[in-house]
Formats: structure tokens, C-alpha cells, sequence
């Protein structure tokens, strides 16, 4: 495999994708450090995933670098993206000590009822590149937290910070507790058919698919996309299109979460469409964020513009080269448009125009996907109502991409389903057992 540069397009190195063998082997090395990590106490494992945050810290600049060198992403992006990981870890492993089982107690007369927490056992976790590092944490710390191991698979394209990652984890957690397997697709697929206990899959929604279909009854975990909703009342912060231009190019658009169809009332759609604009065109690919991260991905953001029915369509300055796309507004386009029926995944908002509030939440719902969406005005009443009726995991007022490991993550419907961060997560990688005994 050659890796490539997405700034420059150029080869950067090659790679050896891992094949049946290697995925084998894998499995097994993490089937043989199981029952001593899941043996350890919550204690125990915490002090060491606390060591593993310590490694990410000390080693940050060279994190960092591993991940622009994959992805593009301004340094800064990637710097507290590096703080944000070792975040994730030093959570979960506190999180685990402080975890609680369910209710048990006398439920049967005569009996006595005790219900625990168990670790599935070995995770096959399969991660995108838009966040290679990011996501590893999110999808290794609570599983490991809660005394799984893992076998990471990150994407063909950025390999870079799992391998480093694995070569911690072997120093801080222990050999076999953590694996990385870099490779291509059919290194997913080869680790989806191994033997692991459970997969959790970041990515695309067909991906995601052949991934449940290929799991059969394993626990499957899935977060798949969003083509998220933004609903802009006419009494929206003065701050609502900044925001919004500045969430939707965080990361060149490549996020799940990013906002991506703006919907305003018909009275107001016009000056909507112009503060965006004006917004978006401070935003400079190459200035202000990176590339789109491969040459398929830059290829499906052009087909999707170039099939768009937008009678209004205006592109910010900035680099356009190679894999850089610029920050762009599409208006009056009809409601099946590809641009707003596909998730464009990059620095594109459409505006869509909608009769009333009713109308707005309908459009808001019309798309498969339901991950996340946000709602802008100054009426907090209107704002909680409307989030309540939107179809979305996460819904954000007057902010948009404004996380913390302790809130839940996830989707609906075509968005799949799971809870990345918060508490929760950690009961994503575990099992229930119910023991009860005759008095």
C-alpha cells in the first residue's frame, strides 16, 4: 500500500496490509492477554490506562505529526485532538472504578439475586480517518476500561498514530492488551470474520452494513455518519453564522457531526444564505483548515456538487488544488438534492427554506441519518421544543460541536447505534450476568 500525503498528493511510504495470518495472530495474542487484564481490579487497570494518557502527553508532538502527515490537519486541529485522547482514557479509567452493577436483591422468595458486570472479551474496533487518533480513543478507552481486549484496525490511509498507540499500550498496559493492525479493507474484513467477541465500527453506512451482516449474532457497535441538521430561527445569535462556518470546516467538514443542512424560516432564508456566505468566505482552505483526506473522498464530494440543482452555489477563496476543497454555500436546491440527501462529508452547507417551524423539523428528519443536529435562537422555549423534535442522538442550542467524554454520543437509523463517551460507553463492551441462589 502507498501512503499518501493528502497536502501534497505525494507518496509519503508504503505499508504492508495485514492478511489473514496477521489478523489470526492478532486475535490470538489479544485472546491470550485476556484473562489477565480482565482479571485485574478496576484499580488496577486504571493505573495503568493513566500511564497510557501519560504516554500520549509526553509524546504529543510526535502524535501530532503522525497525524497531519495522515490526514493534513492544521496543527493546531491535531494538537488538541492529541489532548482530547488522552482525555478519553483518563476518564474511562476512572469511570470503570466508579461504575455500578443493576438493582439486585429478593426478587424470588426464598432466593437471593446478584447482578455484575462482565467484559465481552476480545474488541475488534474498526476506525475512519477523519479523527484516526481521536476515534481509537473513543472506541478503545472504555473497552478497555471495562477489561476487553482490544484489536484496533485504523484506516488504510492513516495508520500512523494506532501503531504508535499500540507500541505504548504494550509499555503501559501490557503485551497483547492493545493490537493495531494497519491495513485496507480486506484487513477489516478478515478482522470482522476472525474470532473476536465484538466490533465496533466507525465509518460509512454501506461499510457498516456488511460489517453487521459479516458479525452475524457477535455484538456489533456502529456509528455511521450524520448529515447533520441546523435549524436557524430569524432571532438567532449574532454569532450563528461564524459558528456555523467554523464548525462545518473544522477538519475540512470531515466529522460526523458537522453541520451541514442549514434550514431557515422562508421570511428570513435570504438574509440566512448572505450571513453565510459572508461567513464562509473567511474561511481559507489551507489558512484556516486541510485537505480532504484521499483521492475517493475528494472524488465523491465532486460528484455530489456536481450533480446539485443549486441555483445558488459560491465557493470561498483558498487553495482548490490536489485534495484541498473550498469552503462552499449551496441555496434553492429541491429537497431530494444529492447535497442534501447524501452527506457531502467536507466544507459544504446547503440552505434549504422552510414554510414554518413544522416544516423545518420535517425537513430536518427527512434525511436516514439521525446522529446529530442544533438548533439557533434567542427563545430558549422554541429551542428545547424543537430539539425534542428532532431526530437525532445529540442535539446542540446556540453551539455546534461542543463535546465532553462525560456526555453520551450516538445515533439512530441510518446513523447506527451504540453510545461513544460518558458513562455509557463503557456498558457498550460489557455484559450482564444475573446470579441466583436458593436460600
Amino acid at each position: 500500500m502507498e501512503l499518501i500525503d493528502p497536502r501534497t498528493g505525494r507518496v509519503r511510504g508504503t505499508l504492508d496490509p495485514a492478511r489473514a495470518e496477521g489478523v489470526a495472530t492478532a486475535v490470538r495474542t489479544a485472546r491470550t492477554a485476556l484473562p489477565a487484564w480482565r482479571g485485574l481490579t478496576p484499580r488496577e487497570r486504571e493505573r495503568r490506562l493513566l500511564a497510557l494518557a501519560g504516554l500520549l502527553e509526553a509524546h504529543a508532538g510526535e502524535y501530532r505529526e503522525r497525524e497531519r502527515a495522515g490526514t493534513g490537519k492544521p496543527a493546531a486541529e491535531a494538537e488538541a485532538e492529541v489532548r482530547e485522547a488522552a482525555d478519553q482514557f483518563r476518564f474511562h479509567a476512572g469511570a470503570a472504578r466508579a461504575q455500578t452493577a443493576p438493582a439486585a436483591g429478593g426478587y424470588l422468595a426464598g432466593h437471593r439475586s446478584w447482578v455484575g458486570w462482565e467484559p465481552v472479551g476480545v474488541v475488534g474496533a474498526i476506525v475512519p480517518w477523519n479523527y484516526p487518533l481521536l476515534m481509537a480513543a473513543w472506541r478503545c478507552a472504555p473497552a478497555l476500561a471495562a477489561g476487553n481486549t482490544v484489536v484496533l484496525k485504523p484506516a488504510g490511509t492513516t495508520p500512523d498514530s494506532a501503531l504508535l498507540l499500540a507500541e505504548h499500550a504494550d509499555r503501559a498496559l501490557g503485551a497483547g492488551v492493545l493490537t493495531a493492525l494497519a491495513g485496507d479493507r480486506e484487513t477489516g474484513r478478515l478482522l470482522v470474520s476472525a474470532e473476536a467477541d465484538m466490533i465496533a465500527f466507525t465509518g460509512s453506512t454501506t461499510a457498516g452494513a456488511e460489517i453487521a451482516a459479516r458479525a452475524g449474532g457477535r455484538r456489533v457497535s456502529l456509528e455511521l455518519g450524520g448529515n447533520s441538521p441546523v435549524l436557524v430561527l430569524p432571532d438567532a445569535p449574532d454569532r450563528t453564522f461564524a459558528d456555523l462556518a467554523a464548525a462545518c470546516t473544522y477538519n475540512a467538514g470531515q466529522s460526523c457531526a458537522a453541520p451541514a443542512r442549514v434550514i431557515a424560516l422562508a421570511a428570513d432564508h435570504d438574509r440566512v444564505v448572505a450571513a453565510l456566505t459572508a461567513a464562509m468566505a473567511a474561511r481559507r482552505a489551507g489558512r484556516d483548515f486541510g485537505p480532504l483526506n484521499n483521492a475517493d473522498q475528494a472524488a465523491r464530494h465532486d460528484r455530489i456538487l456536481a450533480a446539485s440543482a443549486a441555483r445558488y452555489a459560491v465557493a470561498a477563496p483558498g487553495r482548490g488544488d490536489g485534495l484541498w476543497r473550498p469552503a462552499r454555500v449551496l441555496a434553492d436546491l429541491p429537497e431530494d438534492d444529492p447535497a442534501v440527501v447524501e452527506e457531502v462529508f467536507g466544507p459544504v452547507l446547503t440552505v434549504q427554506r422552510a414554510d414554518g417551524p413544522d416544516h423545518a423539523v420535517a425537513l430536518a428528519n427527512a434525511v436516514p441519518q439521525a446522529l446529530a443536529a442544533s438548533v439557533w435562537t434567542a427563545d430558549l422555549s422554541a429551542g428545547l421544543d424543537l430539539a425534542a423534535r428532532i431526530d437525532a442522538g445529540e442535539v446542540w442550542l446556540n453551539c455546534h460541536l461542543a463535546q465532553s467524554a462525560e456526555l453520551p454520543h450516538g445515533g439512530r437509523g441510518a446513523s447506527g447505534h451504540g453510545t461513544d463517551l460518558s458513562l455509557l460507553a463503557l456498558q457498550e463492551y460489557q455484559r450482564p450476568k444475573t446470579v441466583t441462589a436458593r436460600l
